[in-house]
């Protein structure tokens, strides 16, 4: 029985595992995810690139012809009609390695992401404050 490839220990390792051409789209990824959310901590989960800052803000992985981009994004009007084109199964965003990446895209995500965290935080403070 075969195991598959080793998960990696973290992002570094990850990113490594890739053709330089990807590795560079990744690390720009992780970096305007750092620009936005520095105070994220980077983790490997599911097998992939992950951000936390309370809960988990976003996940992304490389495949063979685009760049995975996770949790499905709602709560913005404006953002969701600018996802539309990159629409993957399950919500899900699916960047094609064939266009340009949309890294202001990307940061509006994940500034969306921080807030949502932020409020949903602040919302169960509110409720255990509340129960006491």
């Amino acid at each position: 029985m075969t195991t598959g490839p080793a998960t990696p220990k973290n992002i570094d390792e990850y990113i490594a595992a890739f053709s330089p051409d990807v590795q560079t789209i990744l690390e720009r990824i992780r970096l305007t995810i750092h620009n936005v959310a520095p105070d994220a901590q980077e983790a490997i989960s599911y097998g992939m690139p992950a951000f936390k800052q309370g809960a988990v803000l976003v996940y992304f992985a490389a495949f063979q012809n685009h760049i995975g981009f996770y949790p499905p994004v709602s709560g913005d009007a404006r953002i969701e009609k600018a996802i539309l084109p990159y629409a993957g199964p399950k919500g899900n965003l699916q960047f094609p390695l064939n266009q340009p990446i949309p890294y202001g895209l990307i940061e509006q995500i994940v500034k969306l992401r921080v807030q949502q965290n932020l409020a949903k935080a602040a919302a169960k403070a509110t409720k255990a404050d509340g129960s006491r």
